[in-house]
């Protein structure tokens, strides 16, 4: 049924504004941010179309533009505004909207940083944050992207980043598609190899840090460095 021919008062917008957004459907909220449907389906069957190529609305937020499209109704432009406002709502939920100049006293604020992004992620990145002196985060930088479950880190490129931002220390963070953040034998094997190179460099690997959208394992916490 095309939104026109639904009776005024059950159409998206208008339920919005007489019963506000949080009792609207996912379905229907989503139908809004599309506005408009094709010759042969109406925003909200497009909406539903989205929904069921998800097994729980928490996926959205790592749907991608070529996912999108592959939708009938959806072209570039639908596209485009669905990208904008997921974004848009991950970093309203995110505590913390910059990590740049913020002094690093402890993992939890890497976690908050990076949970509703890099650790709602379906490939693995590996990514650096960059310490002065006086532990103050002066740049941060994704190195890596890699498959599902493994990520190719070399640590030239760690290190590269560290001395074109002049830093002294190091945070290393990837994220666990899987949702374990529990170190793998590569994660354990990676960090020891960093920390000896950073020892040679004199800029310190001081955390590594693997994060999901729901925790995060430290090694310095757990005294592994």
């Amino acid at each position: 049924m095309k939104i026109k021919n639904i009776p005024l008062t059950d159409r998206p917008r208008e339920r919005l504004l007489k019963v506000g957004p949080s009792n609207l459907s996912n379905e229907e909220l989503l139908a809004i941010i599309i506005k408009t449907g094709t010759k042969n389906k109406s925003s909200k069957e497009i909406a539903s179309e989205i929904l069921s190529k998800l097994n729980n609305i928490n996926e959205l937020a790592t749907i991608d533009y070529n996912n999108l499209k592959k939708i009938n109704g959806i072209g570039n432009v639908k596209a485009i505004d669905l990208l904008a406002s997921i974004e848009l709502g991950k970093r309203i939920n995110t505590k913390i909207s910059s990590i740049n100049n913020i002094k690093f006293t402890n993992p939890n604020i890497i976690f908050e940083y990076y949970k509703n992004t890099l650790g709602k992620s379906k490939q693995e990145h590996f990514c650096a944050v960059y310490l002065d002196s006086s532990k103050k985060i002066v740049k941060e930088k994704v190195l890596f992207k890699g498959t599902v479950n493994h990520s190719m880190v070399h640590p030239r490129e760690v290190f590269k980043e560290a001395y074109k931002c002049d830093a002294t220390a190091i945070i290393c963070i990837h994220n666990h598609p899987s949702g374990n953040v529990t170190p793998s034998r590569d994660d354990l094997e990676t960090t020891a190899k960093l920390i000896e190179i950073g020892k040679l460099f004199n800029i310190h690997i001081i955390d590594h840090i693997i994060i999901s959208d729901t925790g995060y394992y430290s090694f310095f916490e757990n005294g592994d460095i």
